[in-house]
């Protein structure tokens, strides 16, 4: 391994991967294996695979919080802050000039076709992620039934994602254990700074309180307890916990929510904002920031839709993402202590099982939403989702090649 190195030289790196994350969280991993592993030498392909499976086992967008645990690896906290940072600010930015131009010009004839023509392709994109999650998750006959019954909890009986997840968990661990994994080799030491400290860790966790319960104060104070950003903040502090299964699965829980009982947005707002999100860098959770934007124009309280937006967007995206660093930077020493465990790989193999029938739930959703307009099959829809699938499944195209082919085909057909 080449010697760690130097917090400037990293910087650069984590504001370049911020700009280049596409093709969604295998894309990402691929790409830091293939720079700081194999090209770089910063981390050995031990230590690697190890921040990989941590990342694995939280909730929350897996390739963020491995970027945000090799910087904290490397340099400390700040490495964390940069490496995590850099991963998220580029799409943030893009996505709130995206959101705005949907919500302003989104009726002009030219951004309603390339909308046409990206939907049905992201359609065939949740389809391939459910046959992705489903060849990884369901290993056993048990996983199949955890999976069918997740999918019937939520796309028919409207059970809360949350919960589905905490039955999962139980059920698996209530399965009998499969066989114990061969031991594997030798792995590299870990520094001493990523090593278990509990003062370190309340001060941490103490500093991260603070930062997530000061916006909330300063929202109730100045629009009240019960105004749309203290529901907004309130509501994606709570998701963030429970996002097991990456995007696709807490954007079915946040569809279920934001477009029944919060009526923030429709359906098809929440599919165009998958659309955009596909379109650049970065997590695709931040399909979220999209959901907080489209809530905040739609209810203004006191502000311009524009204002409006911006503020329930920010408030979006800090609640979903705070935590990411705060299960690296209090839990990746612990989590380490249970890593190889029998209950707790049981107890997660059963939530990954359901994570596959409640993507299943959105693909099926937002399928329908895209295909079957006015109580009649749109032809031409249904032929781009088939070409998609065909282009990502049978000739294994890049998914923002697909996308892009996909506007570009919306705007011929208009």
């Amino acid at each position: 391994m080449t010697p760690p190195p130097s917090f400037s030289e990293a910087l650069r790196f984590w504001v370049k991967l911020g700009f280049i994350s596409f093709g969604g969280p295998a894309g990402q991993i691929a790409i830091m294996h293939r720079e700081l592993v194999e090209r770089r030498g910063w981390i050995s392909e031990e230590r690697f695979l190890h921040a990989l499976n941590y990342c694995m086992v939280l909730p929350g967008p897996e390739a963020q919080q491995l970027a945000t645990y090799i910087g904290w690896l490397l340099h400390r906290t700040a490495g964390a802050l940069v490496a995590g940072g850099f991963f998220v600010l580029p799409s943030i930015f893009i996505l709130l000039a995206l959101s705005y131009v949907y919500m302003a010009y989104g009726s002009m004839p030219a951004v309603a076709a390339v909308l046409a023509g990206i939907k049905p392709v992201v359609v065939a994109i949740v389809v391939e992620a459910v046959v992705k999650i489903s060849r990884r998750a369901l290993k056993r006959r048990s996983h199949y039934a955890i999976a069918a019954a997740a999918f019937v909890a939520i796309y028919v009986l409207h059970v809360p994602f949350p919960l589905i997840v905490v039955l999962a968990a139980a059920i698996g661990l209530a399965l009998p254990a499969a066989p114990a994994a061969a031991p594997g080799a030798a792995e590299a030491p870990l520094p001493p700074h990523a090593r278990p400290d509990a003062r370190r860790a309340a001060r941490t966790l103490a500093v991260g309180l603070a930062l997530w319960a000061l916006p909330l104060a300063l929202v109730a104070l100045r629009f009240g307890w019960d105004s749309l950003y203290a529901r907004v903040y309130r509501f994606f502090s709570g998701a963030a916990l429970v996002t097991f299964g990456g995007a696709y699965a807490v954007l079915a829980y946040v569809t279920q929510v934001a477009t029944t009982s919060y009526g923030w947005l429709s359906q098809a707002q929440a599919m165009d904002g998958l659309a955009l999100a596909e379109t650049t860098p970065g997590p695709l959770i931040m399909v979220l920031q999209f959901v907080g934007f489209i809530a905040g124009w739609n209810q203004p309280q006191g502000l311009t839709p524009a204002a409006s937006a911006l503020l329930a967007a920010l408030l979006t995206t800090w609640a979903t993402f705070l935590p990411c660093f705060l299960f690296i930077l209090v839990g990746g020493p612990y989590i380490e202590q249970v890593r190889g465990n029998r209950s707790v790989a049981a107890a997660l193999s059963g939530v990954t099982a359901a994570v596959v029938g409640v993507v299943l739930n959105l693909a099926l959703v937002f399928g329908a939403a895209v295909i079957w307009h006015d109580g009649g099959p749109d032809w031409r829809a249904a032929l781009l989702t088939v070409a998609a699938c065909v282009a990502l499944f049978r000739f294994h195209v890049d998914v923002l090649w697909v996308i892009l082919a996909g506007a570009v085909l919306g705007l011929l057909l208009a």
